[in-house]
């Protein structure tokens, strides 16, 4: 690995890390996810992004998930918001709801309809995530209307303030294609077309080798999108998660990875070759620029920062200092 320098020769600067969360489902799982982002926030990561279901009580969920990130840690929660489940005046409503908790940052989706449905279910009025950036940066502006600043060394004079904007206003990136689109130029065109709405960062979703986020990432760059990039990275340490993840989002499990999981029964051992693989794909997409890491967690804080030990990743002050525990 390219990254690492134990020697105290060349190292890069740490990177930029997100982490991704799901609101849970039972008590005992709130209470096991509050020690997990106690153990991420430690790790100082730039924001935490948290999913968010079409249903009432999963939404509920989501914004108590939120408000703990930011009551209880120094780290900005992202709030995830799909069109999927949300007419124009329900997504308004949320909006309005999150910048009045103090959330100020947002991951717009499309959002994918119930397994097997129609690929336009659950869609309103609201058709594609770039109408959904249109929407937040609109609501930001009608609950900020413009204000008035004085003009420094003219008493009296005032000029028109600028406006607050949402801090990050993400979107999804397919390095290996969505499975809707007609071709890759699609991909690349329908990302433009965020960033032209008013987003000004871009996550992807999985991918399993390096290749298919750095020629992405450059086509993407000549196709006219500049704002930066995440690579979204999963480590995944079951031959029965790689399988379901496959499934769920189309994308092939890489032979290796999948072979080596199934002949190994020993959890330990499927830990070790998750993270190694992971840190690997990690490794590789840094060294071809990518701007930042943004970390699937699985609501479990084990894997993610084993992978970081193991870049020599967990803290700023970057030592290059090559780990591979399973206990962080």
């Amino acid at each position: 690995m390219t990254g690492t320098a134990p020697d105290g020769g060349d190292c890069r600067p740490r990177p930029p890390i997100s982490f991704e969360l799901f609101p849970p489902r039972t008590d005992a799982a709130a209470l096991a996810l509050g020690r997990t982002i106690d153990r991420l926030a430690d790790v100082d990561p730039s924001f935490m992004s948290v999913t968010f279901g079409a249903g009432g009580s999963s939404r509920d969920r989501s914004l108590t998930l939120l408000r703990h990130v930011l009551e209880h840690t120094r780290v900005e929660p992202m709030a995830h918001l799909t069109c999927v489940g949300s007419s124009h005046a329900e997504a308004n409503r949320l909006v309005r709801e999150f910048l009045d908790a103090g959330i100020t940052s947002f991951l717009a989706l499309r959002g994918d309809p119930p397994a097997g449905a129609d690929p336009e279910a659950g869609l309103g009025d609201l058709r594609s995530a770039a109408e959904l950036v249109q929407l937040i940066h609109r609501v930001q502006e009608e609950r900020e209307p413009f204000g008035q600043a004085g003009i420094p060394g003219i008493p009296g004079a005032t000029s028109i303030r600028e406006r607050p904007r949402p801090e990050r206003v993400a979107v999804a990136a397919f390095p290996t294609g969505h499975p809707r689109s007609r071709d890759a130029q699609q991909d690349i065109d329908t990302l433009l077309a965020k960033e032209v709405a008013g987003a000004n960062l871009a996550i992807t979703q999985l991918f399993w080798d390096a290749d298919d986020y750095l020629g992405f990432v450059a086509r993407a760059r000549s196709g006219g999108v500049t704002m930066p990039i995440l690579p979204g990275i999963m480590p995944v340490t079951t031959p029965a998660r790689l399988a379901r993840l496959a499934e769920l989002t189309g994308v092939p499990a890489p032979g290796g990875l999948a072979a080596s999981l199934a002949a190994d029964p020993d959890p330990d051992r499927q830990f070790a070759i998750g993270v190694e693989h992971a840190a690997r794909l990690t490794d590789d997409v840094l060294d071809g620029g990518a701007p930042g890491l943004h970390l699937y967690t699985f609501n479990r804080h084990e894997a993610v920062l084993a992978v970081l030990d193991r870049l020599g990743l967990r803290t700023r002050a970057y030592a290059g200092t090559e780990r591979n525990s399973r206990t962080p």
